[in-house]
This record gives structure tokens, C-alpha cells and sequence, in this order.
């Protein structure tokens, strides 16, 4: 089996031109129903002004742990980055940038399929749903950066389609940001309401372990 690389764009010839770019990805024979998608865990976040070196240890080592467990047991991986903006080198969110590719620290693996998306879903335009239909994936893991925004967004995109969604928070990421009146919410704040509108609506909040599990036991 072979499968792709999805870009989205809005000029449909360039998008096209990407397609055609491509070289396939190999795929053996997948009997998991489950899989985990790693969602823009990149090099990008490192150049944005809001990067807090002090949380990627403690998210590296539950996506690295998350990832090799599901390595061993056979869960299929998906990669999943994020490009757009204008296509120059001083956006770190662009091809041109270099920044593109995973993020320094990351666990190896050989993905199963890998994805490069533009929008805040990882199944809007990029080929991820159709990939997880003809795989018979029932379930997804989500993890990556950021846990409130490409992560939770995909949560619920991937539920509202049908998809079951463990939501394994410990192997996301996120920043404090800035609100309107001026105070900041930091980034734990962030985590504990993005866990509160998703458990039991649209996922189920896994640890690492729980994640690992339940993707081999519940096929």
C-alpha cells in the first residue's frame, strides 16, 4: 500500500503542483483500528515569541513515551504538520523556513502516513479523513502543539465526523496567552478548560498508559 502527503492551499495549481511533488509512503498492512495522530509537533513553535522553553520537557517526555508505546504494540502513527503564511524564510511556519519538520527533541518513528495542513483541523483539505477510512481507523489519539488550538480543534472535527478520540493531554503542548482585558492565562488554565469542554462530549481524556491500552484492547 502506498499513501500521500496532503497540502492545503489556496491557489489549486500550486496545491496541485504539490500533489504531484510527492513521493507515496509505504504502509504495511494495518489490523488496528486505532492509530495516534502527532499534530504539529515542530520546529516552528521554537521561533514564535510566545515559546516557553520550560514546558517542552515535560511534554517531550509524554509524546515520546505515548509514541514509543504505540510503536510497539503496532498502532499506526500519523504525522501531521503545519504550514502557511507567506512563503518566505523569516516565517517559521513556512517551507522556506526549514522549520517545517519535527521538532528537536521528538522521538523517531516511521510514520504511517504523513500529512501537511494549513487550517486548524488536521481533516480539513489535507487527505486525513479519507487515509482514515480506508484504513478502518474507528479510533484516534490526539497529541502535539497546541493543545487548545490544532489539537483540540482536530478533538472535535474527528468526533463530530464519527471518530471515537482519546485526548491525551500530558502529550500536548500549549503557551500562556494574553487575554482581552489584559491578564494572562496561563498555559495550565488552558489545559484544564481544553480537558473540561472535550471529556465526555467529544473525547475521552486518556493518560499515556490509558491511551497505549485502549488502542490495543478495543480494537
Amino acid at each position: 500500500m502506498s499513501d500521500f502527503v496532503g497540502f492545503l492551499s489556496d491557489d489549486g495549481a500550486q496545491n496541485e503542483a504539490r500533489f504531484r511533488k510527492i513521493k507515496p509512503l509505504q504502509l504495511t498492512e494495518n489490523r488496528m483500528s486505532s492509530c495516534l495522530l502527532v499534530i504539529d509537533a515542530q520546529e516552528s513553535f521554537r521561533h514564535r515569541p510566545y515559546f516557553m522553553p520550560v514546558r517542552l520537557g515535560p511534554y517531550l517526555q509524554a509524546q515520546n513515551a505515548l509514541i514509543r508505546s504505540c510503536a510497539q504494540a503496532g498502532v499506526p502513527i500519523v504525522r501531521v504538520l503545519h504550514s502557511d503564511g507567506h512563503d518566505q524564510a523569516d516565517n517559521p511556519f513556512a517551507q522556506a523556513s526549514g522549520l517545517v519538520r519535527p521538532i528537536e527533541g521528538l522521538a523517531a518513528f516511521d510514520a504511517a502516513a504523513q500529512f501537511v495542513k494549513s487550517r486548524h483541523s488536521a481533516l480539513v483539505g489535507t487527505g486525513l479523513e479519507v487515509w482514515l477510512v480506508r484504513h478502518g481507523i474507528r479510533r484516534v489519539i490526539v497529541s502535539g502543539i497546541r493543545t487548545e488550538q490544532c489539537c483540540e480543534t482536530t478533538t472535535r472535527h474527528a468526533s463530530d465526523l464519527g471518530w471515537a478520540v482519546d485526548f491525551v493531554s500530558a502529550a500536548t503542548m500549549t503557551f500562556d496567552m494574553d487575554m482581552p482585558d489584559g491578564g494572562v492565562l496561563r498555559a495550565d488554565d488552558i489545559v484544564r478548560r481544553t480537558e473540561t469542554v472535550l471529556q465526555g462530549r467529544f473525547a475521552t481524556l486518556c493518560t499515556v498508559e490509558e491511551a497505549a491500552r485502549r488502542a490495543v484492547e478495543q480494537p
